[in-house]
């Protein structure tokens, strides 16, 4: 047996203040809000895969070395409206890579408590025939 078959139910965003951390996923980023089990927990539906913010133990160090990219049709627009609300960007919508098929464009920023995460679009390019 192995994970060949599995799919990722869950993310973990570890966050060092519950209230703030919940309103930065649910009310700056909007992303659907499903439920919270105060102190600790809130859940999140992004796309079919439940994020869940949450405030680590005591005893245990959050870790930070894993980016979330958020796929999305219009960089530019999920960009404007994000910086509208406060959110810092390391940088504007940029192109990261090309091919005749595709751009895939990304825009980094980060949450209040460090986390990595990303804006992604694919968008189709035309080819002459």
């Amino acid at each position: 047996m192995n994970l060949s078959n599995a799919s990722v139910a869950q993310l973990l965003i570890p966050v060092e203040d519950f209230e703030k951390g919940t309103s930065f996923y649910r009310d700056v980023l909007g992303i659907p809000f499903l439920f919270s089990a105060p102190p600790q927990m809130s859940f999140f539906d992004c796309g079919g895969i439940r994020l869940l913010v949450g405030v680590m133990p005591e005893t245990e160090v959050a870790g930070r070395g894993s980016a979330i990219y958020f796929k999305v049709e219009d960089i530019h627009a999920v960009y404007s409206t994000l910086l509208d609300k406060g959110v810092t960007f390391r940088a504007a919508p940029h192109l990261v890579h090309k091919t005749p098929q595709m751009e895939l464009w990304l825009s980094e920023f980060t949450d209040p408590d460090g986390n990595q995460l990303a804006l992604l679009s694919e968008l189709l390019t035309s080819e002459k025939m």
